[in-house]
């Protein structure tokens, strides 16, 4: 029987990997595999690297250990969304014997064709990725040319850049400016380099 790990990942704080790994867990048993470990990382993006997916890090390290034969996995962009570190990830985890089965692709990567089509999952999602960055820089651009503020709203008023200025001459810190008046360090940096 195989020995086999469980990988789940969400994006976001308000998404949850249940999902995932009930379904997960059933083809695990369906197919007559022993679950031994399940690991997840939650409210990190797959493009984010193995240090800071702690869960993603872990079940490379197990796999290394050789914990488990077989690693389950909902689908390829769970596992990340550069096509580098999914190969990086398949070859490290193949050296040590361990295959990867992704269920939303039905890839199985202890046969030459699933390694195949891992691998092409992997750069189309690395195109994808890189289609969602233009049409997000994209919408920036159209933004900004209608005069629309991009990113969080600023407090920063005549008000405030007064008082930056005022209490930087009585000779009060950067840092307890900020505190202050309730703005960000970088904030006060800006006003003291324009004045």
């Amino acid at each position: 029987m195989k020995r086999c790990a469980i990988y789940g990942r969400v994006s976001t704080d308000s998404q949850t990997t249940d999902n995932q790994i009930i379904e997960l867990k059933k083809i695990a048993e369906l197919k007559g595999y022993i679950v031994t470990e399940i690991f997840t990382d939650e409210g990190i993006s797959g493009a984010k690297g193995r240090e800071i997916r702690t869960g993603f890090d872990n079940i490379i390290k197990g796999a290394i250990k050789k914990d488990f034969d077989l690693i389950l996995c909902w689908s390829v962009d769970r596992l990340g969304r550069s096509l580098q570190h999914l190969v990086s990830f398949l070859n490290e985890i193949h050296s040590v014997g361990c295959d990867l089965y992704i269920h939303q692709s039905g890839i199985d990567t202890s046969t030459p064709s699933g390694k195949m089509m891992f691998q092409m999952c992997g750069v189309f999602a690395e195109f994808e990725l890189g289609m969602i960055r233009n049409r997000v820089i994209s919408g920036q651009q159209r933004a900004k040319s209608q005069g629309i503020h991009i990113g969080r709203p600023t407090k920063l008023n005549e008000g405030i850049s007064h008082s930056i200025k005022y209490m930087k001459t009585q000779g009060v810190g950067i840092r307890k400016i900020a505190r202050d008046l309730g703005v960000g360090v970088s904030t006060v940096y800006k006003v003291l380099e324009t004045a």
